[in-house]
């Protein structure tokens, strides 16, 4: 598969630019064929299907909190199978619950371990996302990301490129230690330091510091099948999405 078979976009992107059907709608018209919802929108579950088949798209994946997972409810299973989710991922967990020491990301990574045998017998994967608190160093000196996933040999691994940078680590060091555990990838950009600040320090795919063509190739190494594209606070959310789908369709 090439890049652009692979590329979804995250609607967390355009949440701030209601309807969601004008969101997908304005999605569809620039070539994107895969989305990817966030958990907020399982509230409006119906509407998010509707939508996804009156414009022709899918989500192979989406973003499911903590919380929506305790327990797993059935309505949860139910509608991510109706919208062809095959994989769910967790996108962080609020400042409180992030511990301090090992055996706190050890826990939940069994917790996640759990999460994920129950929503693999309806045909689903589990995959945490990164943000940059998981590379700050324990005590002993290690990551919370290698003990989660040492604590969850099967849960996946959804690496956000952007968060990466913004942790001061090298992103290609990290996809070729989890190469076989990354399932998908979020393509985030960052502006120069300084600059966009009323976008968070995000920028459009592409237009950033990131040097993409160093780690198109790491990211195509990965068992990555989803290149889910994502800017946190954009101004401009269809400028985003369509120069980004730009950017990516010259790799």
């Amino acid at each position: 598969m090439g890049v652009l078979d692979r590329l979804s976009f995250q609607l967390y992107s355009a949440r701030k630019f209601p309807p969601l059907d004008a969101q997908l709608a304005t999605l569809a018209k620039l070539g994107y064929a895969k989305v990817e919802p966030y958990g907020d929108l399982f509230a409006e579950a119906e509407a998010l299907i509707a939508g996804l088949k009156r414009h022709g798209l899918t989500a192979p994946s989406t973003h499911v909190s903590l919380d929506q997972l305790r327990p797993i409810p059935d309505s949860l299973i139910h509608h991510a199978r109706r919208m062809g989710v095959k994989l769910a991922v967790v996108p962080a967990i609020p400042p409180e619950q992030r511990s301090k020491d090992v055996e706190g990301w050890r826990a939940l990574g069994r917790e996640l371990a759990a999460f994920g045998e129950k929503l693999g017998v309806h045909g689903l994967h589990l995959a945490w996302h990164n943000h940059d608190f998981e590379f700050e160093r324990l005590p002993d000196g290690r990551c919370p990301l290698d003990h989660l996933l040492e604590a969850a040999p099967k849960l996946f691994w959804e690496a956000d490129i952007g968060w990466l940078h913004a942790a001061g680590e090298d992103p290609v060091r990290w996809l070729e230690k989890y190469a076989d555990r990354i399932r998908a990838v979020h393509i985030k950009d960052a502006a120069p330091e300084g600059e966009r600040p009323e976008e968070d320090g995000w920028t459009d795919i592409g237009g950033g510091v990131i040097d993409w063509n160093e780690l198109m190739p790491a990211i195509s190494a990965t068992r990555a099948d989803l290149y889910v594209v994502e800017h946190d606070n954009p101004a401009d959310f269809e400028g985003f999405a369509r120069r980004s789908r730009w950017a990516m369709a010259a790799w």
